[in-house]
């Protein structure tokens, strides 16, 4: 089976991710900035491709290769600020989905969260007032703390894990 993961990575977080996932892929799997995917890219039994979520969807550079996918199996993987189990990251997840040409669904789906840019939060802060969603209070203050803290080992092992079982997956199909 050939396999390729393609990415984009604001802060390194997304990187990072993918190269745990293409870690337990078949040996030689390329993993890519979704900028240097390989021009024979139909040619890939299954693409895992990340993206850092912006504004609650796929950033612009992945979004553009996502939605031009004709792969038979893709698979989609995200970092962002918030919890992975929020409706924020449930939400950009689907988002993701929609985006697949031909309403097609993707093999397999993975988010974690992963630490903000400070200079991002500290425009997010002077942009919006407090009280705001994006403004400063406490419990911003304390998801970007959480945030600050991955993708740590943990979430490496689980993006391994959803990594295999896409592949199972693919190979039972």
């Amino acid at each position: 089976m050939k396999t390729v993961v393609l990415y984009s990575s604001r802060t390194g977080n997304t990187k990072k991710v993918a190269e745990a996932i293409a870690s337990v892929l078949p040996a030689g799997t390329p993993c890519l900035p979704v900028g240097e995917a390989p021009a024979d890219l139909e040619e890939y039994d299954c693409v895992f491709l990340g993206f850092w979520v912006d504004r609650g969807t796929v950033n612009e550079e992945a979004k553009n290769v996502l939605s031009g996918l004709q792969n038979k199996h893709v698979a989609v993987f995200a970092t962002l600020g918030a919890p992975p189990d929020s409706v924020h990251a449930l939400t950009a997840l689907d988002n993701a989905a929609a985006l697949l040409p031909s309403g097609k669904a993707p093999a397999g789906r993975f988010i974690c969260q992963g630490a903000v840019d400070p200079k991002l939060i500290e425009m997010m802060y002077q942009k919006f007032p407090a009280g705001s969603p994006h403004g400063k209070s406490p419990e911003r203050d304390a998801m970007h703390a959480e945030a600050a803290k991955h993708p740590n080992e943990e979430d490496f092992a689980k993006a391994k894990a959803f990594a295999a079982e896409v592949l199972k997956g693919v190979a039972e199909a």
